[in-house]
């Protein structure tokens, strides 16, 4: 065999563990639900679920409390399956969380706690046409 082949079949092997080693890392949107059985399954980081803030009958974001140590926060999020859950974060509340249409927490179970070490906003309305009036 030559050399160039060999060097061929060694760059193709690499690309397919690269490929398959970076398979585990993507992650879908789930519910608590699902997350809490992966996390069951033994899954303990970087579970991505969806949902929004739990709001009042007057659409007012409820459930908010500030840690103790004035830095981190805890609060609802209600997923799409309905159901709701405390999500805690040992960072700052991002700007304009209040106001997003979506939240996603990366994260992990710990007990029946969801600790999150990462949120991702969704604000669709940022992205919608807005007539400008010159």
């Amino acid at each position: 065999m030559k050399k160039t082949h060999i060097f061929i079949i060694v760059i193709i092997a690499v690309a397919i563990s690269i490929i398959v080693s970076t398979a585990d890392d993507a992650s879908t949107y789930v519910n608590f639900d699902q997350a809490h059985e992966m996390a069951a399954s033994g899954k303990e980081n970087n579970i991505h679920v969806v949902g929004q803030l739990k709001k009042d009958a007057e659409g007012r974001v409820v459930g908010i409390q500030e840690g103790a140590d004035k830095v981190s926060f805890s609060f609802i999020m209600v997923d799409d399956a309905g159901k709701e859950q405390k999500v805690e974060y040992n960072e700052p509340m991002p700007a304009d969380m209040l106001r997003s249409e979506k939240v996603v927490v990366v994260g992990s179970y710990q007990g029946d706690q969801f600790k999150a070490s990462k949120i991702i906003l969704k604000c669709p309305s940022k992205y919608q046409e807005q007539n400008v009036n010159v």
